[in-house]
């Protein structure tokens, strides 16, 4: 079987999640630098088998772009450019951010901890992902 892998892109770090190969968990992968997507994901799809990327789609309140909107539409070309067999879906992105920091506590992180932007888009990925699965 093959795994699905989750992008929460951003201007500086991008969060990274997969799932297992039976696709039932989520987990967190790592967090890069945003501009070493696509040699990070080179060297994971030679090491793991992945038949789709999810990508997270930063929208407004009332479904409008927000700033970071052209950007991950940016990151979409480029993987689509790189990796024309694999499918790649948007999915609605919102709150992500609010429910890793809300896990974070939950799970009982030091401030300095919580603070750790990296693990936020780790764990954002890994919510992102955890939600399409719920839903497929």
């Amino acid at each position: 079987m093959s795994r699905i892998l989750a992008i929460d892109y951003g201007l500086k770090r991008t969060g990274i999640a997969v799932t297992d190969p039976m696709q039932i968990i989520a987990t967190g992968l790592t967090t890069i630098d945003s501009r070493e997507l696509i040699p990070f994901l080179k060297k994971y799809f030679q090491q793991e088998l992945v038949e789709k990327i999810i990508i997270g789609e930063p929208r407004n309140w009332d479904d409008s772009d927000t700033h970071a909107t052209p950007l991950v539409k940016k990151a979409v070309k480029e993987l689509k450019k790189y990796f024309p067999n694999l499918p790649i879906e948007g999915v609605d992105e919102r709150y992500t951010s609010k429910m890793a920091k809300d896990a974070m506590l939950e799970m009982g992180l030091k401030k300095k901890q919580r603070r750790n932007k990296a693990l936020v888009d780790e764990i954002a990925a890994t919510i992102i992902l955890q939600e399409y699965l719920g839903r497929a």
